[in-house]
């Protein structure tokens, strides 16, 4: 007999998960993580960040600490002999480009996969079931990448590795209380854009609606992750990811529970912090933040648009972020209708109407026809118009009136040579003009073709497709981003690190689009 769900009064309360206690790599070796980085003896901040300790960690900081001060002491040579330096994860794979692009991402479904986790030390996060990595420098599973891998697995077939990635992160919510942004330590104080509903409704496709009942549990969890806090938040204030709006009504925005500079750009982010006019210790949880976003970095978040020392996304109520909760809320009640309980389940559809209503009222411009982010501290929307006005399309939150304007200011303003641009704005950033990204592309053409916006859509498919291929039959690779303005160029630039190939959601979504466009 199916246990009875306690009331929804209780739940918060029951649900308080008892969370697994890690140390990050700075705080495992105080000091010597710091000087690492600072002395920047490896060009990617998050090489050290995942190097794997040769012996205890407390012998390796003790020996540090004696011999630091010592006459000739070399720290790069210290380091290389007590921790092994990761390598990327397609190093020495080499592609076959006159068998096709199918054929290419269907081998790089085995090349990108991973066994169970069994590291005894350093910073990974182990998991007990296979899945797949994005790539290159990207050597762990990743929260909002999977979901867009997860739609090529299915065109492949894949559906035992779709459940195992499920069942990773319903074992990471039930350990850590959320998905972290990913599966290392260092990750652990955020999370990243909340897919995990939609993965769950994905493997029911093909196990059915008993999946989204298996998995109530952790989505419960995951959503109190999201609005822990909104039984202390004040009107026109912010707890933690909960935002109360000068009606009353509650959204949300991202928002890292740490302070200190990211460990895997460490000093990049002490370095920007001190150009900053900010606080450092409000840069780096800015910074952080912007990196659940998934969109770190880009205008979107600054504050005068051009330079991320004026980053200010802990300010902001975004679009997709809403969207995303508002479509958690929906698959929760569906959850709770499945299991007999229509009570509860009329509750969560209150709460995703509640929030449809005011994504509506705060955040839609109707003179110019789009969804913005809205600042909560100044009453204001954003400026910047961005790509994430088509996320209520994606979610079915706007009206057939909203969509048509949306798809004018897309077609008019970000329609580019190669697909859809991100942002208005080229600032060097990565997620700024002029590239494009498979997860934006993919939300934005399926929430026009949601619409009936098909032409547009296709448009913008096909765009998208063309530079894909066009840039596999040029270097052998499906890479992280591509220039969407310069299809000659066609490879994507900027941001912290170099360009990254593999690459798990530009595989599953170009599968996915061929497939759905019959390329």
């Amino acid at each position: 007999m199916m246990k009875k769900l306690l009331p929804l009064a209780f739940a918060f309360i029951f649900l308080t998960n008892v969370k697994a206690q890690v140390k990050t790599p700075a705080e495992v070796f105080p000091g010597l993580f710091a000087a690492v980085q600072m002395a920047h003896l490896y060009p990617d901040g998050k090489t050290f960040a995942d190097a794997m300790p040769k012996r205890p960690a407390k012998e390796i900081l003790a020996d540090y600490n004696r011999l630091k001060n010592s006459p000739g002491f070399n720290l790069k040579q210290f380091a290389d002999q007590n921790f092994e330096i990761p390598l990327s994860v397609t190093s020495g794979f080499v592609s076959d480009i006159s068998a096709g692009v199918r054929k290419h991402i269907d081998t790089l479904w085995n090349v990108l996969q991973r066994k169970a986790d069994k590291d005894k030390e350093g910073s990974r996060i182990n998991l007990p079931y296979r899945y797949i990595v994005p790539g290159g420098r990207f050597r762990e599973s990743y929260y909002w990448d999977t979901y867009f891998t997860m739609q090529g697995l299915e065109e492949s077939g894949r559906w035992d590795v779709i459940e195992n990635m499920v069942k990773n992160f319903a074992y990471v919510i039930d350990t850590y209380g959320h998905i972290p942004n990913g599966m290392r330590t260092y990750y652990i104080s955020r999370s990243q854009p909340p897919f995990f509903a939609l993965m769950v409704e994905l493997l029911a496709k093909h196990k059915g609606n008993k999946t989204i009942t298996k998995y109530l549990p952790e989505l419960l969890k995951e959503y109190k992750y999201w609005m822990d806090g909104v039984g202390g938040v004040k009107v026109n204030s912010a707890l933690r990811h909960v935002v109360k709006m000068p009606d009353g009504s509650i959204l949300n925005r991202y928002c890292d529970a740490s302070r200190t500079p990211r460990e895997e750009s460490y000093r990049e982010d002490i370095l920007a912090a001190q150009q900053s006019k900010q606080k450092a210790a409000d840069y780096y949880q800015n910074a952080r933040s912007a990196a659940e976003s998934g969109w770190d970095f880009c205008s979107r978040w600054f504050v005068d648009g051009k330079h991320l020392t004026t980053i200010q996304t802990t300010k902001l109520v975004p679009v997709d972020l809403n969207c995303l909760l508002y479509h958690l809320e929906q698959v929760l009640a569906r959850s709770y209708s499945l299991r007999g309980d229509a009570i509860t389940g009329k509750i969560y559809l209150a709460r995703a109407d509640a929030r449809r209503k005011s994504l509506m009222k705060f955040c839609w411009n109707e003179a110019e026809g789009i969804y913005q982010d809205y600042n909560w501290t100044t009453h204001k929307k954003s400026p910047w118009l961005t790509i994430a006005t088509t996320s209520p399309l994606f979610f079915n939150v706007a009206t057939p009136h909203q969509a048509d304007k949306i798809a004018v200011a897309v077609e008019n303003k970000l329609l580019q040579p190669g697909g859809i641009a991100c942002t208005m704005f080229n600032t060097g950033e990565q997620w700024d003009r002029p590239n494009g990204w498979a997860p934006l592309e993919f939300m934005a053409i399926m929430g026009l073709r949601a619409y009936g916006k098909d032409k547009l859509a296709e448009v913008a498919a096909l765009r998208w497709i063309k530079l894909n291929k066009s840039a596999f039959e040029s270097t052998g690779k499906l890479l992280e981003k591509y220039n969407i303005e310069n299809v000659d160029v066609s490879v994507g630039g900027g941001g912290e690190y170099p360009l990254q190939d593999g690459f798990g959601w530009t595989n599953g979504v170009l599968l996915k689009l061929m497939n759905i466009y019959k390329q």
